[in-house]
């Protein structure tokens, strides 16, 4: 959403971490239950993390429901998409309106790869302008080192959504166990109580 229209005293509540494909509890998994564990401490603030359903192939039929329904993904959300997460949030605010998506690791084709043609998220050309007008905050991390993606569709993202990119060379695809400079974007979108 864009300032102009954007709902005067609109704050976000939460936080709800989206992650890669792949399985296992998303719990132990990286840097997500690092984060969420950290975002949890906010005042009047909570971060919902959950194992998703079809971890594997990840489809947009089955996780954008679950976003919508039993995530709660809403106007005062901060949707956190990492890889195939990110993809389900760029996909999620086509339809609807959140606080901010931070996109970790985000594409925009299948790679050629059969279980992301699958997921259906690259089934259709990408409605930029409507993730934009329904973001009030779009803020995207990257790395040019990252293995399973090339910098040009990254980039594309960027620009495309006029994020605010945070660019690196050494994060690859950012599946370290702490990730302060995410922390530290979410913060930033949080009012601090007066």
């Amino acid at each position: 959403m864009s300032e102009g229209s954007a709902a005067a005293g609109v704050s976000p509540v939460k936080a709800v971490i989206v992650p890669g494909n792949g399985g296992g509890n998303v719990e132990s998994c990286i840097w997500y239950g690092w984060t969420k564990k950290r975002l949890d401490k906010i005042p009047n603030f909570k971060c919902l993390l959950r194992n998703m359903p079809d971890p594997f192939t990840a489809r947009e039929s089955i996780w954008l429901p679950f976003m919508e329904s039993e995530l709660q993904c809403d106007s005062k959300t901060i949707v956190i998409g990492h890889s195939s997460g990110a993809a389900a949030a760029m996909r999620f605010s086509e339809t609807h309106q959140v606080f901010a998506i931070i996109l970790v690791s985000a594409y925009t084709s299948d790679l050629g790869d059969e279980n992301e043609r699958e997921s259906g998220y690259f089934s259709r050309p990408w409605q930029w302008e409507k993730i934009k007008s329904n973001c009030r905050h779009i803020i995207q991390f990257g790395s040019t080192d990252d293995p399973f993606l090339p910098w040009r569709e990254q980039q594309a993202v960027a620009d495309n959504l006029n994020a605010e990119l945070h660019k690196y060379t050494d994060r690859g695809h950012f599946q370290n166990t702490e990730f302060n400079d995410l922390l530290d974007a979410v913060k930033k979108l949080i009012p601090t109580p007066v």
